[in-house]
């Protein structure tokens, strides 16, 4: 998809061309005005706030581009009163010679020298029954090239646990959507399931794993998520699941020599009706919590900040538009889906109506 940039003080322009032939600009992220402006719409459309993605490279490496990032979404976050939490991400990781001693050098680093739990201003960490809560993503997943059990896993999630100065945390662990029967998207190896149980929410990654071009699969989402949520009661651990407004990577998957191309908006969005259906299939299965897949990424489709139905016409590259609607439908739909989780208003199975636009 292409961001709508009309909002943003600083862009910069890319080598497409729109349909009038005029320069598709961009945002940068490492611009403090750009976050700046992210977490005021989350505070203008009612979104509690955001995860912040922190690769295992990044994590080691600590660029001054990602220490930037890092440092301007903690202040905006305390300035519009937005929740914020690490999310450590394991792509990247390499089976051989690493495990998780560099995230845990990382943390304190993140404590230590940016004060991530402990904000200039309002104090908007995410804690979870109490205690600041800390996400590892990527674990069970057949796709990785590292083996769990060899990464040092174990220690990281205790180091985070029972560090009498680091520690004290809340943990959640990103898995594949089948975790729970450890088949399909997922690795047999029920030592993830001993992982599960040592922290405190589980997030099954979803995207991807259901469709509206499939007939009846919200059923059968309902039921993957009312059996999750059985067993995660029986284990003592929370649970979340993952919706996303759609998908597409057919630009990305042209880059791989190893893939033929995916097909453009594999995963449609139906004008945010499949959002929806995921939203109220969740809640009304039990689901007390709710991570949207993702505010901002574009390069798979799934973002949900403000987007443009003019994207760039290209031959080197295939943009999904917004079928017909305003840029910010998906953050008022978030907004909308917060306030029902939130019991701030009714749920209704229907996708709102909203009576104004931008």
């Amino acid at each position: 998809m292409w961001p709508d940039v009309s909002e943003y003080k600083k862009t910069y322009p890319t080598g497409l061309k729109l349909a009038d032939g005029s320069t598709a600009r961009f945002f940068y992220s490492g611009d403090k005005s750009t976050i700046d402006t992210h977490f005021r719409w989350m505070q203008e459309y009612g979104l509690d706030g955001v995860f912040m993605q922190r690769f295992f490279g990044a994590a080691r490496s600590r660029s001054k581009h990602n220490v930037n990032v890092f440092k301007h979404a903690f202040e905006a976050a305390s300035k519009y009163e937005r929740s914020i939490a690490v999310m450590y991400d394991l792509s990247g990781l390499q089976a051989k010679g690493e495990d998780c001693s560099a995230l845990i050098e990382d943390w304190k680093y993140l404590v230590d020298s940016l004060g991530v739990t402990n904000q200039k201003g309002a104090k908007t960490y995410v804690h979870h029954r109490g205690k600041p809560l800390v996400a590892i993503w990527g674990v069970g997943f057949p796709d990785r090239s590292y083996n769990i059990r060899d990464i040092g896993l174990q220690r990281f999630v205790d180091f985070l646990k029972n560090d009498p100065v680091y520690g004290g945390c809340s943990i959640m662990m990103g898995v594949p959507t089948f975790w729970r029967d450890l088949n399909a998207d997922c690795n047999p190896d029920p030592f993830l399931h001993e992982l599960i149980r040592e922290i405190d929410i589980v997030l099954p990654w979803m995207v991807q794993r259901f469709s509206p071009l499939l007939h009846n699969d919200m059923h059968r989402l309902r039921d993957v998520i009312l059996d999750d949520i059985t067993w995660c009661k029986a284990n003592n651990v929370d649970y979340v699941p993952c919706v996303t407004p759609g998908f597409s990577w057919h630009n990305l998957s042209r880059q791989s020599a190893k893939l033929a191309p995916k097909p453009v908006n594999s995963i449609p969005r139906l004008g945010g009706q499949f959002y929806w259906d995921q939203i109220t299939t969740a809640l009304v299965s039990g689901a007390e919590m709710l991570y949207v897949a993702m505010f901002d990424e574009v390069n798979e489709g799934t973002a949900i900040f403000k987007v443009s139905d003019n994207p760039p016409v290209s031959d080197v590259a295939k943009f999904v538009g917004n079928d017909g609607k305003p840029s910010d439908h998906y953050l008022w739909l978030s907004g909308e889906a917060a306030r029902m989780l939130r019991k701030e208003k009714p749920l209704t199975f229907s996708m709102p109506e909203r009576l104004d636009s931008k």
